[in-house]
């Protein structure tokens, strides 16, 4: 009996082991295709108008007032930016101060924004900020986000076709010293992204987007009901691409990368963090997330080495299948994303994906996420105060 069980073991992960080795392939290829896409691209950044750039605050983030900075200095002819808190007396009230203290001639606003109007505060707040939006077109991103001189111009030029309804982007994260940031940043850029260009090529571009950039007019709003149709999400960013491409528009990945620096998370903050972002997903694309059990190729070839009790054949497996596994690293975190400190930290993306399987499973034993301090349960995507 207990032969037999070991057989059908060895048989599963040999299979799983295939199946993360041709998601792989297809990390490969959608990466390949990206970059060869946007190397045959004209983009002369002519198209240029008028841009309000929202950025919602709560608290603060390591090297925040340099990704404030970084919007000052766009070379674009015509923008402004609009920070807004729930707490006028919140922590990142001082940097924006600060700002525009340095910036005189930028047209910069700090808004107060009072009402609670959904769960999810920072879509609440982007309610308010909209409110005192002067121009046609909106550029959406993180409190944490910095970007390089060229963004606006970038981000904006997919635009000028009708048929693009939303435009967002991929993003570096730089770590700090401890394990739990340097974790966290090897599986932005070699398994995050990878999965990104893996969807992009196999349902023909992305139908999603990141919080990193989210690039829209105006008018486009109410096709998708608001931003007040996302205020109770927990993905918003994710609901909102995909609500666009729902309306009949695609959504465009633009070449642009941006940069944020990642707090100093002890590996205990760090799996929270994983945790809270695996059951979103979980929420948001159910039988997709399920799926990515079958990509985890290197966690499947160790269990085949375990089983097989160290035969020639499953050590040869696990070495295709960590080949396959740095490929990808290389090509999308060093290719398409130019994430430097990867050749540093490659050691660390064995350990990162045996992580992964025990978040993965972690994720279907509750429906809470700690999310800024505070405690919620997740309904369908939704966010409900916990307790």
């Amino acid at each position: 009996m207990f032969h037999l069980f070991r057989e059908w073991l060895q048989f599963l992960a040999v299979v799983c082991t295939s199946c993360g080795v041709g998601y792989y392939v297809l990390c490969l290829w959608g990466a390949r295709r990206f970059r060869r896409y946007w190397a045959a691209q004209k983009v002369s950044g002519a198209f240029t108008p008028p841009v309000s750039i929202l950025k919602p605050l709560r608290g603060t983030d390591p090297d925040i007032y340099q990704s404030f900075r970084s919007h000052c200095l766009q070379d674009y002819p015509e923008y402004e930016i609009i920070f807004g808190v729930s707490d006028p007396g919140d922590d990142a009230v001082p940097l924006v101060h600060r700002l525009m203290r340095e910036f005189p001639g930028r047209a910069i606003k700090l808004v107060v924004c009072p009402q609670v109007l959904g769960t999810n505060l920072k879509v609440s707040n982007l309610i308010q900020m909209l409110e005192q939006a002067r121009h046609p077109y909106l550029v959406i991103n993180d409190s944490d986000i910095r970007v390089p001189a060229d963004y606006l111009r970038r981000i904006m030029a997919p635009l000028v076709s009708p048929k693009t309804g939303l435009v967002t982007c991929m993003y570096r994260g730089h770590a700090s010293a401890t394990l739990g940031s340097r974790l966290e940043a090897v599986g932005i850029s070699t398994d995050f992204h990878a999965g990104v260009l893996a969807a992009r090529q196999l349902e023909g571009s992305v139908r999603f987007a990141l919080g990193s950039t989210m690039a829209l007019s105006r008018e486009a709003l109410p096709a998708i009901g608001g931003f007040e149709s996302l205020v109770d999400y927990l993905a918003d960013d994710y609901e909102l691409g995909r609500r666009v491409a729902a309306s009949g528009r695609s959504v465009a990945l633009s070449d642009v990368v941006v940069d944020t620096h990642l707090p100093e998370y002890s590996f205990s903050e760090f799996l929270q963090h994983q945790l809270r972002w695996a059951r979103s997903t979980r929420h948001s694309r159910r039988w997709g997330y399920a799926g990515l059990l079958l990509t985890f190729a290197v966690p499947w070839a160790l269990l085949a080495v375990a089983a097989a009790h160290d035969a020639l054949w499953s050590w040869l497996l696990l070495l295709g299948a960590l080949l396959f596994r740095l490929a990808v690293a290389f090509e999308v975190g060093a290719g398409v994303l130019q994430d430097r400190s990867l050749v540093r930290d490659f050691w660390l993306i064995p350990l990162r994906d045996i992580i992964a399987v025990f978040v993965w499973i972690a994720s279907y034993t509750g429906h809470t996420v700690a999310w800024r301090g505070d405690q919620f349960v997740l309904r369908d995507g939704k966010l409900h105060p916990a307790g």
